[in-house]
């Protein structure tokens, strides 16, 4: 019987993947709650398969652990947790998610586009405070601004939808334009640098790969019009905290709003509070973001822009579907 292991999956989650696994009879599921690492890499000692969250690393440490593993699917569409080159040295299988949550991430990251424009933040918090004065709550119409799309995949798409359907006029950058982007709603390719200098708000939605790193830095933010709104749902190093921090501090930037960021394991407490190996550039990392966070013109998110009912169990029966596909000899969504 092939056993299969599924790390920082809640009774709701695990719930949904037996449901997956639903008369299959060729396999030993069993269950945790929390991640894998080098601590808890002995209890998927004999699975041939594990299913995990990005909270999960997996290093060269954590495989030597796990001797039968020959798949591991990532419950996520991004794989920068995982180390491709030792899992392909070894023979391993990595699958993804590349499809679960487009219009969710998409309408997350819009919801943040107005909790700015309308400074929603500064207005719920003097109302807790039983303050209601509307003085320096003055925001902005989205209707007849630019939206500027980086990356237009699967979710960019769907920004550029919602985008067009709000009556912006929306322009973008990607190695590969979409053609029918352009035709449906009127979306204009441009380079990086020209969708950076003329858009009112920015909305980020690229994977994170050694071009993309600190893809917005201190260099690129000295292009944004000093009103723009900047926003990112896609990976936290995409994006220079540390240069965001300043240009707000500097008023360069009109508003920033982040789901991921640098430094985020350092606060997201259900999922890294019992991690010990974080690194001091993670830390100062982290003070970056706090730093952003005590800004009314920012607002930060603990990576919640997926976390929906609909899309987490398309996550979790995709992920079944991966790993039953790879035993059938199908493999299926391979990224490495």
């Amino acid at each position: 019987m092939t056993k299969l292991t599924f790390f920082n999956v809640d009774e709701k989650e695990q719930a949904v993947l037996l449901n997956a696994f639903d008369g299959e009879k060729t396999f030993e599921l069993s269950f945790r709650q929390e991640s894998l690492n080098v601590h808890t890499g002995t209890i998927a000692k004999d699975a041939e398969g594990i299913g995990i969250f990005i909270q999960s690393q997996i290093t060269q440490e954590v495989l030597d652990l796990l001797p039968q593993l020959r798949i591991v699917a990532t419950m996520s569409t991004g794989f920068d947790h995982i180390d491709q080159n030792v899992c392909k040295a070894r023979n391993i299988t990595v699958c993804n998610v590349p499809a679960y949550g487009d219009n969710t991430v998409a309408e997350y990251a819009f919801g943040l586009i107005i909790a700015l424009a309308r400074k929603l933040k500064p207005t719920f918090e003097r109302v807790e405070r039983g303050f209601f004065s509307r003085t320096g709550l003055m925001g902005m119409d989205i209707k007849g601004k630019t939206l500027g799309l980086v990356g237009t995949g699967r979710i960019g798409s769907h920004m550029a939808r919602l985008g067009w359907a709000f009556g912006m006029k929306v322009i973008a950058c990607d190695v590969k334009p979409n053609a029918t982007l352009a035709e449906k709603f009127e979306v204009t390719f441009l380079s990086l640098e020209e969708v950076l200098q003329q858009a009112d708000v920015i909305s980020l939605h690229v994977p994170y790969l050694p071009s993309t790193h600190h893809l917005i830095n201190a260099e690129k933010l000295r292009l944004i019009r000093p009103t723009a709104i900047l926003v990112n749902t896609a990976r936290g190093k995409v994006v220079d905290t540390k240069a965001v921090s300043v240009a707000l501090r500097e008023g360069r930037l009109g508003g920033v709003a982040l789901d991921t960021f640098e430094g985020e394991e350092v606060w997201i407490e259900e999922e890294f509070l019992k991690r010990d190996d974080l690194a001091a550039i993670t830390l100062r990392e982290a003070m970056e973001s706090f730093s952003i966070m005590r800004s009314e013109r920012a607002i930060l998110t603990p990576h919640n822009a997926f976390n929906t009912r609909e899309a987490l169990e398309r996550i979790l029966i995709t992920s079944a579907q991966n790993v039953k596909a790879y035993f059938s000899g199908s493999p299926q969504n391979v990224v490495a």
